[in-house]
């Protein structure tokens, strides 16, 4: 039909589907490089977790949270007997819009005094607590306590803060502004804060996915793959900024005119083309598009395109999973959107919506594949079973997307087995559970250190001092 031709370059086989998965793996390769990461369109970029969860953890953390006009401060309760992570208690502070656009000192010390009010209010000020640290923005991390920021996104530009790492801003400011102390500290991505919110529950979880505003993933690769971390034997979690695929252009034969018109018009335009054609940021828009020059060429609402529907930015991602859910919806969404529509016409946005939503299903289960066949690979299993934590509002909320996914998955994939849990606050339990396993290891290594010290002459000194 004359719709079909529209909708087609959406349309993609299985075959492209292995194909798009073979480039990431591809992209997977040059990120963990030595010589090739600097130019890598996937970052692939050590978080310095090195393990997931395995079920002895337990205490008090706290949490903070930090990756839009809000932060969140959170009282973390890990148990181990009834193996859960309770959040106990959390508190959203407001960050004004001069602060965004002011100095580091004011925004930090802004974050160190919420922190001491909240612990005041819940009777936390006498105890030294481990802090999980979600700073939803992009960093080089050092080490698990110690993570530089690139560039501010987002609509922040604080000065004095790009270049530096983000934990010794933190500390100093708790130094000028607190009567209290924290203890150790890990900086936690928020990919990474779903994937251990998870793990706690299942210990096979090894993947942590977000579909949301925005995509990206992380997973445990062996340390001896990660090039520019010096070798060791063991695992750690890589984030793998996935959404930069196809930034080097490796994606163009499969982009349509219409995720060219949305990246030119973005406000970074060449930049995380795989994002622009999965995530919620970016769907609406998409729709909205092919309505336009569909409503163009005479074939929807009469040849009248409203003052909504061609103003950008005005179909909302939501909008997709309510006019999946039924025809009803979707007419009085034409009808909020001042449209003249008919049957027809509904029926024919309710495809265009399913197209669009099931292409970033299918490109999403393209990217996951990648991620479970190399865990299989780099232990040489003919089966792997994993688990994958997903969060994000197009994967929770869409109808249908979470079944297109591990559909697509399982064919994409044939000798995995996958499990996908709905992630629990990743960014509060999840942050709370990256610092229990870094205390956990950091406590192991010294058992370790006295085991191997045992033999020392000077052991009773030690004792004494």
């Amino acid at each position: 039909s004359v719709v079909e031709k529209y909708l087609q370059p959406f349309q993609l086989s299985p075959e492209t589907l292995q194909e798009v998965s073979a480039r990431l793996r591809k992209d997977l390769l040059r990120g963990l490089g030595k010589h090739s990461h600097h130019k890598a369109p996937v970052k692939m970029l050590p978080t310095f977790v090195r393990a997931t969860p395995d079920g002895t953890e337990k205490g008090d953390f706290l949490a903070l949270d930090l990756g839009g006009t809000n932060f969140r401060v959170l009282h973390v309760r890990v148990e181990e007997e009834a193996q859960k992570v309770l959040k106990m208690d959390s508190q959203i502070c407001a960050i004004p819009q001069e602060m965004m656009l002011g100095t580091g000192e004011q925004l930090f010390d802004h974050i160190a005094t919420c922190l001491g009010d909240f612990l005041e209010s819940h009777n936390l000020k006498c105890q030294t607590l481990p802090l999980g640290f979600t700073f939803s923005f992009p960093c080089e991390q050092l080490e698990i306590d110690k993570s530089i920021l690139i560039r501010w996104t987002k609509g922040f530009n604080c000065s004095g803060v790009e270049g530096k790492d983000v934990v010794q801003l933190l500390k100093e400011a708790i130094q000028r502004t607190g009567d209290y102390h924290i203890g150790s500290v890990a900086m936690v991505n928020d990919t990474v804060g779903t994937m251990m919110s998870c793990g706690y529950k299942d210990q096979s979880c090894e993947i942590g996915m977000i579909i949301g505003t925005g995509t990206n993933a992380c997973y445990m690769e062996e340390i001896k793959n990660v090039k520019r971390i010096e070798g060791e034997d063991g695992r750690m979690c890589i984030n793998t900024e996935w959404g930069g695929f196809g930034d080097d252009g490796s994606l163009d034969d499969i982009l349509t005119e219409f995720d060219v018109e949305v990246d030119k018009t973005s406000i970074n335009p060449g930049v995380h083309i795989f994002e622009k054609m999965i995530s919620g940021m970016y769907l609406g828009e998409i729709v909205r598009l092919v309505l336009v020059k569909m409503t163009k060429d005479k074939l929807l609402f009469k040849g009248q395109i409203s003052e909504a529907l061609g103003t950008s930015g005005r179909f909302e991602t939501k909008f997709i999973s309510e006019i999946e859910d039924g025809l009803e919806n979707a007419k009085k969404i034409l009808t909020e959107l001042g449209l003249d529509w008919g049957l027809v016409d509904a029926s024919v946005v309710c495809l265009v919506c399913d197209t669009i939503s099931s292409r970033s299903a299918y490109l999403c289960a393209a990217a996951l594949a990648t991620l479970v066949n190399r865990i299989r690979n780099n232990r040489k299993l003919d089966h792997l079973k994993t688990t994958v934590g997903v969060d994000g509002t197009v994967y929770r909320k869409h109808p249908t997307f979470s079944s297109k996914l591990q559909k697509a998955v399982r064919l994409l994939a044939p000798q995995c087995d996958i499990t996908f849990l709905v992630s629990e606050d990743g960014s509060g339990k999840g942050a709370a559970m990256v610092t229990a396993v870094a205390q956990r290891l950091a406590h192991q290594s010294r058992l370790l250190e006295e085991s191997d010290g045992e033999d020392d002459d000077d052991e009773e000194e030690e004792e004494g001092q």
